[in-house]
């Protein structure tokens, strides 16, 4: 089987959790090639993501990398296991990679966590908003590919319909609530579905106010939680790519960046009038 020529961020991480099982054990990426009958290279593709993986495979692995954690080994494995696609592979070819793994890493998260500065969070955009905003971008799209960027955005969304959806907080700055990227009647209207969103029953929005003070650097970034901890991802955010930190010195940091984000803000209830006061205001 040829090597995948792009494994997704999941995938990738899958092979990264391997790796760090076999430099934990002090083993070459030789000697597991050799324990598992195979080629150097081989285990590169595994911890590079561009080999799939079985998850009686895993467990050898983990196995003779002497490794103790069971609850990780039996994550990795169930990671391994998964094979049907999700709707984001329809994107494949259409659509950027990051967006496939956008909508992945938000499908398997069991809570998260996001801080936006400058735009209403991607999964809780109105069609509207979200495409004068794709629109208004530096790069110049087709409007086949505007309208894929739209719909994918939308059902991103999915995952709140399922019966146990993840829990999501919104930290938002009110800079992204009063920016103009789009007409008033789209940005009120975007506001009040804000709102509509901030009453479903697993999500929080807080607002942080211009009066706040920020004490520490903040950018946007989304912070997901993982079936155990040490598969808890954080996204950041840019202007034109996202980056994935996955190490556990980063994600303490980040836990307590956003708890110092969260403790400025407005609470939900407080947030919640205000979203409604600037709506009034457009």
């Amino acid at each position: 089987m040829p090597p995948r020529p792009h494994p997704t961020a999941r995938q990738k991480r899958l092979g990264t959790e391997l790796r760090k099982l076999r430099e934990r054990a002090g083993l070459s990426g030789g000697a597991v090639a050799a324990f598992l009958g195979g080629e150097r290279a081989q285990v590169s593709h595994l911890e590079s993501g561009r080999y799939g993986i079985s998850a009686e495979r895993v467990r050898r692995i983990a196995a003779h990398c002497s490794a103790t954690d069971k609850h990780l080994v039996d994550v990795l494995a169930s990671m391994a296991e998964e094979r049907g696609k999700g709707w984001w592979d329809e994107y494949r070819g259409i659509l950027p990679p990051a967006f496939r793994d956008q909508a992945e890493l938000e499908h398997h998260a069991t809570y998260m966590r996001a801080v936006q500065m400058l735009f209403v969070p991607g999964i809780f955009q109105t069609a509207e908003y979200a495409r004068e905003l794709i629109a208004s971008g530096v790069t110049s799209f087709q409007a086949s590919e505007v309208n894929s960027r739209v719909e994918h955005r939308m059902r991103r969304r999915e995952i709140f319909d399922r019966p146990n959806p993840p829990k999501f907080e919104a930290l938002i700055h009110e800079a992204a609530l009063r920016m103009r990227y789009c007409s008033a009647d789209v940005m009120r209207a975007q506001l009040d579905f804000l709102h509509d969103v901030s009453l479903w029953p697993s999500v929080t929005i807080r607002v942080i106010p211009f009066d706040a003070r920020i004490t520490c650097s903040v950018h946007s970034m989304l912070y997901a939680g993982a079936v155990i901890p040490q598969l808890d991802t954080v996204q950041i955010d840019s202007a034109f790519d996202g980056a994935y930190l996955d190490a556990e010195a980063q994600l303490v940091k980040y836990r307590a960046l956003i708890d110092a984000v969260e403790a400025i803000s407005l609470s939900a209830a407080e947030s919640s009038k205000f979203i409604q006061r600037i709506a009034q205001e457009m």
